[in-house]
């Protein structure tokens, strides 16, 4: 059974960090263009979608054109480097810090304009293009063996499987079909791994996070009375509380009287334990 964690609601909530060293919840209203806590947003110029924890005063953050350093206390963030800066037609979208203190950020069209966006990875002041020709990008997570990254193009409706570089972390071979969700009513949206390994991911326009084993398995589904789930954060005093993020754009006014939980961040207790999330080397 899932409950409401924070009332706010989000035009497109995304994003959701669980900062291990403040045990807060962030998360993010791209088309709102705000970054949320409990009690407190702050507003930015362009859209925003996706974070990763620095320290206990910082976070860095993904913006429709760059990457930020924001600091929590006072508000005020710092440039870090371009992100397809000179391309007006694409905005961030999901991203995640990897094991080895690097991060992984997709970006796609505002118009979610078909193959405009691409995923990237920021590691050791470096930005380098990963995968290219991306509609969606999202599910970026990785698994607890260090060596895993997972990744999807939610138009293809299959969430992969990419090896990783055991010294830098960078792709190493060809990427896997680790969930085929083909021929589904199944959208995957963001995805996190739990310390077992098991992948579990937020599916757009099915009102739940489902759970799947690492060999792709289906394990079980959590529904959220929210119809467009979009990104599952493990959190809580044992990183056993899931949390989703949620859309109530583009529904229409009947379906918000009906589900009217549509936008706002939601939680639900697991027997999972979730794993902590990994520090941004910058």
């Amino acid at each position: 059974m899932s409950h409401i964690h924070d009332d706010t609601i989000c035009l497109l909530g995304e994003g959701p960090l669980w900062h291990p060293e403040r045990n807060q919840l962030f998360w993010f209203d791209i088309l709102g263009r705000t970054l949320h806590t409990n009690g407190h947003h702050w507003r930015f110029d362009h859209f925003v979608s996706a974070a990763g924890w620095i320290d206990y005063d910082t976070l860095l953050i993904a913006s429709s054109d760059a990457l930020l350093r924001f600091d929590i206390s006072s508000g005020s963030h710092e440039f870090i480097c371009d992100l397809e800066a000179d391309n007006p037609v694409t905005r961030s979208n999901d991203g995640r810090a990897d094991p080895f203190g690097g991060f992984w950020i997709g970006t796609m069209g505002i118009r979610a304009e078909a193959g405009a966006g691409a995923i990237y990875r920021y590691y050791k002041g470096e930005l380098r293009q990963l995968f290219n020709a991306v509609s969606i990008p999202n599910a970026i997570c990785f698994a607890p063996d260090g060596l895993t990254a997972y990744f999807t193009d939610t138009t293809t409706q299959q969430i992969m499987r990419q090896p990783l570089d055991p010294r830098h972390g960078w792709p190493q071979g060809p990427a896997g079909v680790a969930i085929d969700l083909t021929g589904t009513e199944y959208h995957p949206d963001g995805a996190v791994v739990d310390t077992q390994g098991n992948i579990w991911n937020a599916q757009w326009g099915a009102g739940r996070v489902a759970c799947y084993a690492p060999d792709g398995t289906f394990l079980q589904a959590i529904a959220f009375d929210a119809v467009q789930t979009t990104c599952p954060a493990f959190g809580g005093a044992m990183l056993q509380t899931l949390y989703c993020t949620s859309a109530a754009g583009g529904l229409s006014q009947p379906h918000l009287a009906a589900h009217p939980d549509s936008g706002r961040t939601l939680s639900a207790r697991t027997e999972a334990t979730g794993q902590r999330e990994h520090r941004v080397v910058l």
